[in-house]
């Protein structure tokens, strides 16, 4: 992706914004210095992504920004408001500045499951509760936290993430990061992103992200449906119907696994059917990715492990229910909303 130059001035409202952000980033410094070095990661993370936020219109009136550029910020802009008008989410500052890291990741996200389950490791924060990954800023301070997991005898995955929100509580931008997808999967990202800030169950992780991705696809068959877009419709539904049949081979998988876990077996033993286990979803995923008309990869390829089968779970575990809700709501998206709330655990 092109290297943009940031212009040195904000427009007002972005100065005002950044302002907020400095000023409760160091109420956040203050008060959570007791909790050690992830906190101040995180704020001075948090502090880097609004301080560097330059207004969207701003970048693609700016003539040293590339065309490519221009062209995909002008498509954010009609997305995001596509995402107020069409799917009824937050109409606020978010998406509406752009910021380039010059790196590929914004943040990587540790998961964690045992050895022998399938629950993932949990940590707690004060804002969003409970939640089963731990994300940071830096790659280097993600990997040092996924050895000392890995020395307790837990199943690691780390995955570097393109995208993040405050859920609403700060003004995200689009990022550098999220410029590598297609058109598609940019847009789908924004609309999952967006769908956090509309409902967000505190400490349930499998459902905020589940919701979210039911939303992202909604907007996206709405908005390839509103372009025209008949070919780009077709693979996308390809693509979804991959990731399905990839998903019921990880489901197959972890009964497997549940079964082998609970079970008298020895550890020994149990490390030896579970590689086989894991092994045979890895070749089996990959037969499957070898069958398909378009270019894609095997994301179940080796090395598996129960944190990356968690780290799946979590974003489609409850994928079938919000669609059947969208079905029972005929489609509609007010209903959709009311219902998926009713799902929701008191907070």
């Amino acid at each position: 992706m092109p290297h943009y130059r940031r212009p040195a001035i904000l427009s007002t409202r972005a100065r005002v914004w950044t302002a907020r952000l400095v000023l409760v980033s160091i109420a956040v410094l203050g008060v959570l210095q007791i909790g050690g070095c992830y906190y101040l990661q995180a704020a001075s993370g948090q502090m880097e992504l609004l301080r560097k936020r330059t207004p969207i219109a701003a970048v693609i009136d700016d003539s040293g920004s590339s065309a490519q550029l221009r062209q995909r910020l002008t498509m954010v802009q009609e997305a995001r408001q596509f995402a107020v008008d069409e799917l009824l989410l937050p109409d606020n500052e978010s998406y509406r500045t752009f910021v380039d890291l010059e790196r590929d990741f914004v943040v990587w996200n540790v998961i964690a499951a045992p050895e022998f389950s399938l629950r993932a490791k949990t940590w707690c924060y004060p804002i969003v509760g409970c939640v089963a990954y731990r994300g940071y800023f830096s790659e280097k301070t993600a990997r040092k936290k996924a050895q000392k997991l890995r020395a307790k005898d837990y199943d690691v995955f780390v995955g570097g993430v393109a995208a993040y929100s405050t859920l609403g509580r700060f003004a995200d931008p689009v990022l550098n990061t999220m410029m590598r997808w297609s058109d598609t999967e940019l847009v789908g990202v924004l609309f999952h992103e967006l769908a956090h800030q509309r409902l967000f169950v505190k400490g349930d992780t499998g459902f905020n992200e589940s919701f979210a991705t039911a939303v992202a696809e909604i907007g996206i068959d709405r908005w390839l449906r509103s372009h025209g877009q008949q070919s780009e419709i077709q693979e996308y539904k390809a693509r979804g119907e991959l990731r399905q049949t990839m998903m019921q081979l990880v489901d197959a998988s972890k009964i497997e696994l549940d079964t082998l876990y609970a079970s008298d077996d020895d550890d020994d033993l149990k490390r030896e059917k579970k590689h086989g286990i894991l092994a045979r979803l890895s070749s089996d995923a990959q037969s499957v990715v070898q069958q398909q008309p378009f270019t894609t990869t095997n994301w179940l390829q080796p090395p598996l492990n129960n944190a990356r089968l968690v780290s799946l779970v979590l974003y489609r575990g409850q994928l079938d229910t919000f669609r059947d809700l969208l079905t029972s709501c005929d489609r509609e998206l007010n209903c959709f909303y009311q219902a998926a709330e009713k799902l929701a655990k008191p907070q």
